[in-house]
This record gives structure tokens, sequence and C-alpha cells, in this order.
């Protein structure tokens, strides 16, 4: 499982290292193979290890190509989406029209969402958690079904 917020730089070839607790994880489960994509709701990409990009793609395959909201999505996510792997160093290179459009810069924070990476431009990344903080949880009648039943 992927969690946990880490800090690293990107280089001036474009290239993230992988952390190390990681890459064993990332060679076992998909061969150090990933894809990388835009996150339609936030300023950030995506990036997920093959096999479970494979499930991504079943999912959009899914939705209709006539459907012009199921289009749009179809369009973005699978028109962004780069394949890459893990060099002998455990680095990923992200490619620049991805690097683009998350204004990623020197220093990034790469985030474990479970299944998938999110990938931040560090001062997008603390800016986004200020703001999570700030506005805290919707409570009662307001939360989702799904929040309603969570607990720690």
């Amino acid at each position: 499982m992927l969690r946990g917020a880490n800090a690293i730089n990107l280089d001036t070839k474009g290239r993230i290292a992988i952390p190390t607790r990681y890459r064993d994880w990332l060679a076992d489960t998909c061969q150090g193979q990933f894809v990388c994509t835009i996150d339609i709701q936030s300023p950030c990409l995506l990036i997920y290890p093959l096999n479970e990009w494979l499930l991504i793609e079943q999912k959009l395959r899914a939705l209709s190509s006539t459907n012009p909201q199921e289009r749009r999505i179809q369009r973005l996510i699978l028109g962004y989406a780069t394949e890459s792997e893990l060099d002998k160093s455990g680095r990923a290179l992200i490619a620049p029209i991805l690097r683009q459009h998350a204004k990623l810069q020197k220093k990034v924070m790469l985030v474990g969402q479970l299944n998938k990476f999110e990938l931040w431009d560090e001062e997008m990344w603390n800016q986004q958690i200020q703001d999570d903080l700030q506005d805290g949880l919707p409570s009662g009648e307001e939360l989702s079904a799904g929040l309603r039943e969570f607990s720690l």
C-alpha cells in the first residue's frame, strides 16, 4: 500500500527518485511500470502502478464516448496518460506536458493514496493542506454516506 507524504526533488531532466521504501513493492507489484496522468479535481498528477492503471482503463472504457461529460473525462485522463518505469536508480521520468500541467518546480511532494501516488508542487501541496485544515469537515447531514460510516 502506498501511504505517507514524501518531500523529494525533481531533477533537471524531469525525473523523481521514488523513495526506497516503495521500490521493492513497486518492483513486485508492477515490475516498476506505472502510468502518470492529471488529476481532474486538483492541481497535481496521479501516478498509478500499472496493475492499478489497468483497472482505471476498464472504468474509462465503460464510459460512453457519446456522452459529453463522460467523453471529457476520457479525453483528459487518457489524453494525458503517460507510461513510464523506474530506472535502475529508482528514478521515474515525468513527461514535460505533465510537469507543466501541475506546475512542478524543483521541490515536489509524493503523497501515497493507497493505490496510487499524488505528485504535487511543494508550495501547492502546503497550500492545499492549509486549505483542507481550515475548511474542516462538514457535519451531520452534510456528510457523504462514506464519511458517516468512517471512523478512526
